[in-house]
């Protein structure tokens, strides 16, 4: 495996877009604390990307982070000047219980897509799945068609903690037109390339779980 350096200069000699310092400018960081254990998410541009303190601080592994999952390369500081920066971002960091965590560790998608009409795309290491405003919000249909199509399956989550997430990734998907086509598609069609899985046929009505828990 590459590392971090290695990664990015191979990335800057395939042509990657490296962001002048006025240009990498984060939304919000928001630090996770509990459990005896902290976790930075830094939100750029729509994405979500986690950094334990030990990878902020480090800044090739903070940039190769963000290369991957938000697209674009952070430009580079020197070693002083971003020990400075990254401390003065951490100590304006809005800080939350562990509890509230959008998603577990270990498990992030890499982009969703809304393409109008409840229809929407969540990117997930190089696999695109299709799902409908439905399907997103019932953690049992998205945790059976994420196992079906990307061979993942997502942590369950509690059911607030579920619905905070899902609302967060909605509110930050990218806006993509419509296909032509797609405006007279049902559920039913958009999602006819599943197929039934074991143990998972018998959806439980919307607002419940299996294990009870409202959606």
């Amino acid at each position: 495996m590459p590392t971090d350096s290695q990664y990015i200069l191979e990335s800057i000699r395939q042509g990657c877009v490296t962001l002048a310092d006025d240009e990498f400018v984060i939304d919000r960081l928001v630090k996770y604390t509990g459990n005896g254990r902290i976790r930075w998410h830094v939100e750029f541009r729509g994405h979500r990307v986690e950094f334990t303190t030990g990878q902020i601080k480090k800044q090739p592994t903070f940039r190769r982070k963000i290369l991957e999952q938000a697209g674009v390369l952070p430009s580079q500081r020197s070693g002083a000047d971003y020990r400075r920066w990254a401390l003065d971002l951490r100590k304006s960091a809005i800080e939350l219980p562990w509890r509230d965590r959008p998603v577990d560790s270990g498990f992030a998608i890499d982009r969703i897509t809304s393409h109008g009409n409840d229809r929407w795309m969540v990117e997930y290491q190089g696999k695109a799945i299709k799902f409908t405003t439905t399907k997103l919000r019932r953690q049992v249909s998205f945790r059976k068609r994420m196992l079906a199509k990307a061979k993942v399956l997502p942590p369950q989550l509690d059911a607030a903690a579920y619905r905070k997430w899902m609302d967060w990734l909605l509110q930050n998907a990218v806006e993509i037109e419509p296909q032509a086509g797609d405006a007279g598609m049902t559920e039913k069609s958009w999602l006819d390339d599943l197929p039934e899985l074991a143990g998972w046929q018998n959806e439980v009505p919307l607002g419940r779980t299996a294990g009870g828990d409202d959606i």
